[in-house]
């Protein structure tokens, strides 16, 4: 299983682990309460600086799993899973210290024997952000609609959760393709009601944009975010400066800014924030194998 788009990867990937790391500190926050301004530790969860959360947790995990399989393999995905809330696999420093209800709720499913993409969620209120914190991955590799469908069905598998996921594979493939940011967000092919805004998110006020943990909330806010900043810098701490869901929010976002600006230079991704992040020889080393997988 080949990856494509390969010189994307490593700032697709440093973009969003960098902008979860960014939001930690401030996550649950209330919107203009704090400022954020720079990447800080301690704060909500009491990590120090460069602690990314479980939005990366399971975007490596799945990662790992891609490249190391060399096929899309949901048992091994889940099995990955399991490591990480169960030993601290994928964690910053051993210890799994945030999971979604939905996410814990489909890896308990599947210990209890069920097939990996019968695990998800299937009702609207499961509708949380927790297979968009992690799909990206999958737009390095030779995929079909289904495949992404699936891979979100595995902890999301409402129809509002599966399209968010389509469209932010869609746009990051977009993105990577070399279109302008306002070529990408036009040429999205939006599939549900709920997601109508995308195309148009960027003439929103910023009190009209909504940093929930609902997952087109979430992605209209990162998407919004992109769309209305200049640089990668603008772009995550804006999105964390939204408060409530301020790791997956900046962490969406700055994959997405990651690939559009790329790492260093005056608009790319901040090489001492990059510097900061735990495990980064781990993060690099992975990303590497994944640059070269055939």
């Amino acid at each position: 299983m080949k990856t494509k788009n390969s010189a994307h990867l490593k700032n697709a990937v440093l973009g969003f682990a960098v902008g979860d790391a960014l939001g930690v500190p401030f996550e649950f926050k209330a919107r203009d309460t704090f400022k954020a301004a720079d990447m800080v530790g301690y704060g909500t969860h009491n990590q120090p600086a460069g602690t990314w959360s479980d939005d990366s947790s399971m975007l490596l995990a799945t990662l790992e799993s891609l490249i190391e399989c060399k096929k899309i393999d949901y048992d091994d995905i889940m099995q990955r899973f399991i490591r990480w809330v169960d030993n601290g696999d994928y964690c910053p420093y051993g210890e799994c210290f945030d999971i979604g209800h939905t996410t814990l709720t489909a890896v308990g499913r599947f210990k209890n024997g069920y097939d990996p993409v019968r695990c998800g969620g299937r009702g609207f209120g499961d509708n949380g952000n927790g297979s968009l914190m992690r799909i990206l991955p999958i737009a390095f590799f030779e995929h079909t609609v289904d495949d992404i469908l699936n891979l979100s069905s595995l902890t999301h598998a409402h129809e509002i959760s599966l399209m968010s996921c389509r469209l932010f594979v869609q746009l990051a493939e977009n993105l990577m393709s070399g279109m302008t940011k306002e070529e990408a967000i036009q040429n999205l092919k939006c599939c549900v009601d709920e997601c109508e805004n995308i195309p148009k998110i960027a003439s929103f006020p910023r009190e009209k944009i909504r940093s929930t943990g609902y997952v087109v909330d979430t992605f209209e806010a990162a998407v919004w975010c992109l769309m209305t900043t200049g640089s990668y810098r603008e772009c995550v701490l804006e999105a964390v400066n939204l408060g409530d869901d301020t790791d997956t929010v900046a962490a969406v976002a700055g994959a997405l800014a990651g690939i559009y600006y790329g790492i260093g230079s005056e608009k790319g991704v901040p090489e001492e924030w990059i510097n900061k992040l735990a495990k980064l020889d781990w993060i690099n080393g992975l990303i590497d194998k994944g640059i070269t997988a055939q």
